[in-house]
């Protein structure tokens, strides 16, 4: 299935409405065999006219997502069984970042020492004036773009490894060669739409969904060693959170179970 923006999505509703049903049909809300709306009910769902859906449903036949017969309708295809999933868990952060070369590959796209935006420089304490590595790389599991990594390093650290390292070596392994002690990390995850450089990248239309992670590193004394903006498609990866019941009676609350279930995650 190709997950190149269809030809056939030509306006911003059109795309919109491609997009909701592709994330629909790809998370199993839509499972396969499930018949879909015909135009006249989908059009009056979304306040567009027959058109508009038609080019979003001429774009999901288009990536093998559904398939359109006359006296039938449109019905949901089964998806390929070699869409693989990586799966993290949050609680076993530094263990999947170990782990990730094992299963994936990488292909480095931009590599240089630059000065940091004023935001990154304050996050891993950096005084003005210092420069940082920058990398741009893309994650993927058989030969399929699953993230998009955009990483900043302090170039003290940095010079202890070159571009033709970073392009075989997991960072994490990188940071820990150049002498560097993780400690811990501060991670946020949210959500974001897809720009035309990281739709390239990761090979998804312009504007569809993707799962954003910045995280930041520190060492053993709370330096700032790595800054990461990280970019997933969500039907190639999901994040897991390994809950366990803690408090009594009344104030018993869930929180998040340290060393959690082992995963496949992989993200450096």
């Amino acid at each position: 299935m190709s997950e190149a923006q269809p030809s056939a999505v030509g306006g911003t509703k059109s795309h919109r409405i491609y997009l909701l049903l592709k994330d629909a049909i790809l998370s199993g809300r839509l499972p396969a065999g499930h018949k879909l709306p015909g135009e006249n009910k989908l059009a009056e769902q979304h306040g567009v006219s027959r058109v508009t859906v038609r080019r979003a449903m001429e774009a999901l036949q288009e990536t093998g997502l559904v398939t359109r017969k006359a006296g039938v309708g449109t019905v949901v295809l089964e998806q390929p069984l070699d869409a693989t999933v990586m799966t993290a868990s949050v609680s076993n952060l530094m263990p999947n970042m170990v782990k990730m070369s094992q299963a994936s590959q990488v292909r480095l796209l931009e590599f240089a020492y630059v000065p940091p935006p004023e935001m990154i420089r304050e996050r891993l304490g950096m005084t003005a004036g210092g420069k940082v590595q920058r990398s741009v790389r893309v994650r993927m599991i058989d030969g399929k773009p699953f993230s998009h990594l955009v990483t900043h390093v302090p170039e003290t650290i940095a010079l202890h490894y070159n571009e033709m390292d970073l392009a075989n070596t997991p960072l994490f392994v990188l940071l820990e060669r150049s002498g560097v002690k993780v400690d811990h990390a501060s991670q946020s995850i949210s959500a974001t739409l897809a720009s035309h450089e990281v739709a390239q990248a990761l090979d998804v239309a312009v504007g569809s969904p993707l799962i954003s992670l910045t995280r930041v590193v520190y060492d053993e004394q709370g330096r700032g060693v790595e800054h990461l903006d990280a970019l997933y498609r969500p039907d190639r990866y999901r994040f897991q959170i390994d809950l366990e019941r803690n408090g009594n009676g009344d104030s018993r609350y869930w929180e998040p179970k340290v060393g959690g279930m082992p995963t496949n995650g992989k993200d450096e």
